[in-house]
């Protein structure tokens, strides 16, 4: 990974803290003042928040990695740019070594370090426009702070825990877990469903030359098999939806989505007999399509990709009756 790539990881691995945080947001980069990715416990972004210091290193930290970091937490905290919060944790791929990690279990040693270390390490390095000397101020604030609330994180304890995020198939390959068995469609119409069971009406009205009021009228027969099947379709539809929440990338549905609009818009466009053959056909397209570069492929069944047909009736983005 480059710097950038271990930020992101970080982040995904945080953002998935759901509850712990409310909001998390990454800061690295130019201005970050010393901060990388931090969690929020409210959305006001109030007090209290946790800092997770990313450190990309081809080695396990050391003392010597960190003393601007902490100058940087200790100057900002101090001129009232953020508190200091209630966790700041070091992150970094091959974790922190012997030295530095007997340091962060002795917060007073700790302490002491940075202030030793300041001149050399810090006075001239935390801001470019200026020194930051260790003046009387700045020493009775740091001998404040409470450095116990520094620490680290083993890399194989990130790593176990961005295993159970939605971004780590994405990220690392694996494959995804088995999906759970999709339940049968509920006999009673939901608020969620009434604009494609309404469309899916109309389709049927412009086949039968008639007025459909409920699906009560729905004639029995092949309109009614066909009903109760596009009924289960978009359930197999939304509880792949569900599953990509818990299990890949946000996003990673709606582009599925997109990509079952790209390969049916033809057909819908197409002049067909009636509005119900083009249901039939635009359905009979999405089920035929490969798909291959999504992340849930493995996952989307020929059930899942007629449902997403619904779907897009159902969020209006395609008609059947033109």
């Amino acid at each position: 990974m480059s710097n950038s790539q271990w930020e992101d990881f970080v982040l995904e691995w945080a953002h998935s803290l759901k509850s712990k945080y409310a909001l998390v947001e990454l800061c690295g980069g130019a201005g970050d003042l010393g901060r990388d990715v931090i969690g929020f416990v409210t959305n006001g972004q109030a007090d209290p928040w946790d800092n997770f210091q990313c450190k990309h290193y081809d080695h396990a930290l050391q003392p010597g990695d960190i003393w601007l970091e902490l100058g940087k937490l200790c100057y900002y905290s101090a001129i009232g740019e953020y508190t200091f919060p209630r966790e700041y944790t070091f992150v970094a791929p091959q974790g922190v070594g012997n030295s530095l990690s007997k340091l962060l279990r002795n917060p007073a040693e700790l302490k002491q370090q940075l202030l030793l270390e300041w001149d050399q390490k810090c006075k001239t390095k935390i801001t470019t426009t200026k020194e930051v000397p260790l003046d009387a101020t700045l020493l009775a604030h740091i001998r404040s702070l409470d450095f116990a609330r520094i620490k680290a994180l083993s890399p194989l304890t990130l790593l176990e825990e961005h295993r159970q995020t939605p971004w780590y198939v994405a990220r690392f390959g694996g494959g995804l877990p088995p999906r759970p068995a999709v339940l049968p469609a509920p006999p009673t119409i939901a608020a969620t469903e009434t604009i494609y069971v309404r469309a899916l009406l109309d389709a049927y009205e412009d086949k039968l030359r008639a007025t459909l009021a409920s699906i009560a009228d729905i004639p029995q027969g092949a309109l009614v098999e066909h009903f109760s099947r596009s009924r289960q379709e978009f359930y197999n539809a939304e509880a792949l939806r569900q599953f990509s929440k818990d299990n890949v990338p946000p996003g990673t549905f709606d582009e599925l989505l997109d990509e079952v609009e790209a390969g049916i818009i033809d057909v819908i466009q197409a002049t067909h007999p009636d509005a119900y053959e083009r249901v039939l056909n635009a359905v009979k397209q999405a089920k035929s399509l490969p798909m291959a570069a999504n992340a849930l492929v493995s996952r989307v069944t020929a059930a899942d990709k007629g449902g997403m047909c619904h779907q897009l009736a159902n969020n209006e983005k395609v008609k059947w009756k033109i």
